[in-house]
């Protein structure tokens, strides 16, 4: 297999890890300044942090140009901070 990746029948998940997400949102004081600034819920990050969801492709973008990194990074998939 592929590292980062489980296969399910002939489906390839990815696995997400947001972890650059949350430490990009400790870096940038808290988390209820990013609601606010992006209009993303307490409870929509909360969800993402506990693991119940995950931010949508719209969700990601916005977060990703605030932050000023790829949505790779924030989903895990590359330690590379930069856009490239």
């Amino acid at each position: 297999g592929v590292p980062g990746r489980s296969e399910k029948g002939n489906v390839v998940q990815e696995r997400i890890d947001l972890k650059n997400l949350f430490a990009e949102i400790r870096r940038k004081g808290s988390t209820s300044q990013v609601s606010r600034d992006l209009d993303v819920s307490m409870g929509n990050i909360s969800d993402w942090k506990n693991g119940r969801s995950v931010p949508n492709a719209v969700s990601l973008v916005k977060l990703a140009d605030y932050f000023g990194c790829s949505v790779d990074y924030l989903l895990g998939r590359t330690e590379h901070r930069d856009m490239i």
